[in-house]
């Protein structure tokens, strides 16, 4: 074989390589596309019917299989704790999105109770996340390092603005907000003194942070 038959017969055939790599980009489509249908469907499995709801309930909802529902997470911890991440996640990318499309005071207004319903989402995962499992240890840093950036922005723009006050910061409305969200006891959740009175008193505390 002459040394150009030699390199002819070593090359791949034209397309081989734009096959080989588009099958492992797809892999990865499916997968995330699998990711975020269990994510979804959990959030609703677990508002409705707790933490330790069947999985078929999940991945039926989902539209996959159980197998691909242990593939991506092994552990009912894994699972809980990505629903958690995903919702502080969400909380976190509406910051910009509201600063974009309303006035400083009413974006910081609208997050901070975006904020609330999230807090009211974890009642339902609180069991899971005061459990004592190591899984569930990071969650309370990923909640601040993810959140305070957020709300710090947000405020910064309505002092900027000269229509929010400028003696607060973030963190203590983190804090305050979650006080005020915890439930009263004894309180029927669906009553009066149940997540809709932790609602108005948030739009309280909204309301005395405005300076006009």
């Amino acid at each position: 074989m002459t040394e150009p038959d030699a390199k002819k017969a070593a090359a791949p055939k034209a397309g081989t390589a734009s096959k080989a790599g588009a099958a492992p980009k797809r892999r990865r489509a499916d997968a995330e596309r699998n990711v975020s249908a269990l994510l979804a469907a959990a959030k609703k499995v677990f508002d409705t019917s707790g933490v330790d709801a069947p999985a078929k309930q999940i991945t039926d909802l989902a539209g996959l299989g159980v197998g691909t529902l242990y593939r991506h997470f092994p552990l009912r911890s894994d699972l809980v704790k990505a629903v958690v991440q995903s919702n502080i996640d969400a909380c976190a990318a509406a910051g910009p999105r509201l600063a974009a499309a309303h006035e400083p005071a009413d974006a910081l207004a609208a997050w901070l109770r975006a904020y609330t319903e999230l807090l009211g989402t974890k009642r339902g995962l609180a069991s899971a996340l005061h459990s004592g499992d190591p899984a569930y240890e990071a969650l309370p840093g990923y909640f601040l390092d993810t959140l305070t950036p957020t709300l710090t922005a947000l405020l910064d723009a309505g002092v900027a603005a000269g229509t929010v006050r400028d003696d607060i910061a973030a963190p203590d409305l983190i804090h305050a907000i979650a006080n005020l969200c915890l439930a009263v006891p004894g309180a029927d959740p669906d009553g009066p003194y149940g997540f809709a009175h932790s609602r108005r008193m948030v739009d309280l505390l909204i309301d005395g942070l405005r300076t006009g």
